[in-house]
């Protein structure tokens, strides 16, 4: 493959999202040593943060300097059926792929992953193999999807989502996204009103980074704190914290996601947070 080597990471701002001005030095040093830039990773929804690259500046770049721009939205794809959370992919007309995961937030089993691809050709290129055996006449006539990746034999993935939008209907979709977003909002706003807390991280989805703090302590203590109530919490039975460590701070991340979630499981949620510090 591509190798470690010759994957090049970029800054981020204080939001954790991909800063533009260091993805263009990036590249413009990479040329000046020889080197050819393949492709831009431009993530909606990070997993630790869910941040969000800058989408539209990132094309503009890529364009200038012909870089191929995958886009993953592995998680965030999903609110992308609400028209007022398509901000997040302004200029996605501009991307050559892009990938999301409805096996993450839209209601289907593992695993499930949406990609689409503006030039299937090129797709195609890169992964056809055609031994004599595997050649038929209805080749040109269908999409055989054998040559779209790795596997020359693949599940019929499609069919679960399928039963999934069938079930609840694209409204029934947007209804349950839209509350978690605001369930998510609600959350949120307890974090910021109690003291003894702090939001870590922006909030534009359903993942909420946050931690407790003390007056006096080193980092490494709040740190440990914060670990220690995660467990406390986790081993309750009654709740069910991740984590992720942002810029060496040990963050809390409630994920608001859960198909039948209503706000009185978040209400619960924060009250058992609240007693355990």
């Amino acid at each position: 493959g591509i190798g470690k080597n010759n994957l090049v990471k970029i800054a981020t701002d204080n939001n954790y999202a991909l800063r533009v001005d260091a993805l263009e030095d990036s590249i413009k040093e990479d040329i000046a040593n020889g080197n050819q830039p393949l492709m831009i990773i431009v993530a909606i929804g990070t997993t630790g943060s869910t941040a969000i690259d800058p989408l539209s500046e990132i094309v503009e770049i890529a364009r200038k300097y012909a870089i191929w721009v995958h886009v993953d939205a592995a998680l965030a794809g999903t609110a992308l059926l609400l028209e007022n959370m398509r901000w997040m992919v302004k200029g996605i007309e501009q991307a050559d792929s892009f990938v999301f995961n409805p096996h993450k937030w839209m209601f289907t089993n593992f695993d499930a992953s949406a990609y689409f691809v503006k030039d299937k050709a090129a797709l195609i290129k890169t992964f056809s193999v055609s031994p004599e055996y595997l050649r038929t006449k209805e080749d040109e006539l269908v999409n055989n999807y054998r040559d779209w990746g790795v596997p020359l034999g693949r599940r019929f993935r499609a069919l679960k989502l399928w039963f999934v939008i069938r079930n609840y209907g694209v409204d029934g979709l947007k209804e349950k996204i839209a509350k978690h977003l605001q369930l998510a909002q609600w959350f949120k706003d307890q974090v910021e009103t109690d003291a003894r807390f702090e939001l870590l991280a922006p909030v534009p989805l359903n993942t909420i980074c946050f931690r407790t703090i003390g007056v006096t302590q080193t980092l490494e203590e709040i740190n440990l704190k914060n670990e220690l109530l995660m467990h406390r919490l986790n081993k309750s039975g009654k709740i069910f914290l991740t984590h992720v460590k942002l810029r060496g701070i040990f963050a809390l991340r409630m994920v608001i996601g859960q198909t039948e979630v209503e706000l009185r499981h978040i209400k619960k949620a924060w009250h058992l947070i609240q007693q355990e510090i």
